[in-house]
């Protein structure tokens, strides 16, 4: 069994879901640290007529010290769900595909979740279905380990009875080879390409 991991990331990138789809399961690492700095688990960058348009998640940092992912909240406070859905609208209202997709787009920037973890898996688990994508997602917060680094994704292989953990060749130097090889898991590396495929607005970002 091919295992992966990720962090639950904001509408995340192609490459992703590429890493879930080579992999048997992929285990979102939803009970490690939140950054406390900028961070792809609450911002990304869309496109309009400007060129890049960052839609960054408001959430509550102030004096709650170190949080993990899942345990993150949204800060409900002023109108930034609207604004993201009318510059979501505004921009892709050309798109051919707008209209299969809107409800759900609208439903992500509704008053209906408390926690960043319910919106990025919201987006993941919506568009892994649309990529018919049939690996499994579990959590490791489910899976009742704690730990960093290597030793944390050996923990993680040995709970699910892997032994073969895939990753992305440029995290291939944070990989300690030995550990793995003491554990008796093998590791794979793959290199995401760089697709380009038709957008609005011009030259592809």
């Amino acid at each position: 069994m091919i295992l992966s991991t990720y962090q639950p990331f904001f509408a995340p990138f192609p490459a992703f879901f590429l890493k879930a789809h080579l992999a048997d399961v992929m285990v979102i690492l939803d009970d490690v640290q939140f950054p406390q700095r900028t961070t792809w688990l609450t911002r990304n960058r869309f496109k309009n007529e400007q060129g890049a348009l960052w839609l960054s998640i408001p959430v509550w940092r102030k004096g709650l010290g170190l949080q993990t992912i899942k345990d993150v909240k949204l800060c409900l406070e002023g109108n930034w769900r609207r604004k993201h859905l009318t510059s979501i609208k505004t921009s892709y209202a050309h798109a051919p595909y707008l209209g299969d997709h809107l409800n759900f787009v609208s439903e992500i920037f509704s008053d209906r979740f408390e926690y960043l973890i319910d919106v990025n898996m919201s987006i993941i688990q919506y568009l892994k279905k649309c990529l018919m994508i049939d690996t499994s997602l579990v959590s490791l917060s489910d899976l009742g380990i704690k730990g960093k680094g290597n030793e944390l994704l050996i923990e993680i292989c040995k709970k699910m009875g892997s032994a073969d953990y895939l990753a992305q060749v440029c995290a291939k130097k944070y990989l300690d080879h030995r550990l793995f090889s003491r554990a008796g898991i093998e590791l794979h590396f793959f290199t995401p390409p760089s697709p380009v495929y038709p957008q609005l607005w011009g030259e592809f970002i």
